[in-house]
């Protein structure tokens, strides 16, 4: 019974250890906030407005995207579903079609999730965004480079994805292998810190290893505990490809219909590796209205333009693209492709208006429709207003 109770005391002391850095880190902020409820809403499909929002959209799915086009698509307004869809199969070699449970590869459009991770630890009180990559990665070799330069893609750090090879002694290379070749080899930065912008996958992959430095939790983890448990993103998760996948997991194809198979670098997570559904993506939407998730200082920061050496409509804030127009409407979106994964997410952040669509088969079409389908939905709905005001 001694020889019991010491091992419970060791296991104890353990866990206190793992996960000591949140737990008893910097003392939350009395102002940050706590989590909000987060519901699916469905709109009335029976009213007249909500049929002509459905005939219309599915009349632009059928002829501009669904053609060749295997994926899903969720429309929402102000909380509410007006539009969902699923084309198609999702994994031809078990003939599973696509469903509201269908888990897709979200490829880059994970980015937004592993920001949010670090905006979390910032909340909390344990990071600033302007801190040095070093004070959390000690052996990281560019002493200039900020968690912010990370998040706005302005550290001028090579993209690993073309330059790492693969490992004989394993099948998949991880995000400590990244930390690792960073500090083995220095590349050159592609220019001077804080210069320019270039989307690089490392930044977001390093953004992951801090997560894990300061949480003292494996990313996957981090994530499943503290946003995707807490918002109810049941079909969500970062998947491990050493473990057998998920019945309810689309694979992905090729242009032509063949089957991509699993590479080396699929290991790597925070710039990819998230897998999820388009209803628990829409909860995590209207998760970041409302001061429900993250605090609305940190998300204004997130939603800012951080480049200005070529002018332009695009830019990239803190985990987010923007579009920002001169009459000062604002997109906040994200795209992803990997490996035949297409993913599209666009927000409207003044009409609390989303799209997204997620698709396992090489389809840029995809990424062409935003606007068209915001001003299907609003025209109608405008235009049901102004009838009422006639009433």
């Amino acid at each position: 019974m001694a020889q019991f109770l010491k091992r419970l005391l060791y296991l104890a002391c353990g866990l206190i250890i793992a996960y000591a850095p949140l737990a008893f880190g910097k003392p939350k902020p009395e102002s940050a906030p706590k989590f909000g409820k987060v519901t699916l809403n469905f709109s009335d499909s029976n009213s007249r407005e909500a049929k002509d929002i459905i005939y219309r959209l599915d009349t632009f799915y059928t002829t501009q995207v669904a053609k060749g086009f295997h994926g899903s698509v969720l429309v929402g307004y102000k909380g509410k579903i007006l539009y969902e869809r699923y084309f198609g199969i999702a994994n031809r070699e078990t003939n599973y079609m696509w469903s509201s449970e269908t888990q897709s590869q979200l490829a880059s459009t994970s980015k937004p999730f592993t920001g949010a991770a670090i905006m979390l630890l910032k909340d909390k009180g344990l990071l600033n965004f302007d801190d040095a990559v070093i004070q959390y990665l000690p052996t990281f070799p560019y002493a200039d480079i900020t968690i912010r330069m990370l998040l706005n893609h302005r550290s001028g750090l090579p993209d690993y994805i073309y330059k790492m090879v693969k490992d004989k002694e394993k099948p998949f290379l991880d995000n400590d292998d990244v930390v690792k070749w960073f500090e083995t080899n220095k590349p050159k930065q592609t220019f001077k810190t804080n210069t320019s912008f270039k989307y690089s996958n490392s930044n977001y992959a390093l953004l992951a290893s801090i997560v894990e430095s300061i949480s003292g939790m494996k990313f996957d983890l981090f994530l499943k505990r503290y946003v995707f448990g807490p918002l109810k993103m049941d079909n969500t998760k970062v998947i491990d490809p050493n473990i057998n996948r998920s019945e309810n997991m689309s694979s992905c194809y090729k242009a032509n219909g063949s089957l991509y198979d699993d590479m080396f670098l699929d290991g790597v997570s925070g710039d990819k590796g998230v897998y999820s559904c388009v209803r628990d993506l829409y909860k995590w939407d209207q998760a970041l209205y409302g001061n429900k998730f993250i605090k609305q200082s940190t998300l204004t920061e997130a939603y800012q333009p951080y480049t200005f050496e070529k002018p332009s409509i695009k830019n990239y804030g803190l985990a987010w693209r923007l579009l920002n127009y001169p009459d000062g409407i604002k997109v906040i979106y994200h795209n992803g492709n990997w490996h035949g994964n297409n993913t599209s997410f666009y927000r409207f952040v003044e009409d609390n208006f989303t799209i997204i669509v997620l698709g396992n088969k090489t389809n840029t079409r995809i990424y062409a429709q935003p606007q068209e389908i915001y001003n299907i939905v609003m025209n109608v709905i405008d235009g049901q207003a102004a009838e009422e005001c006639k009433d």
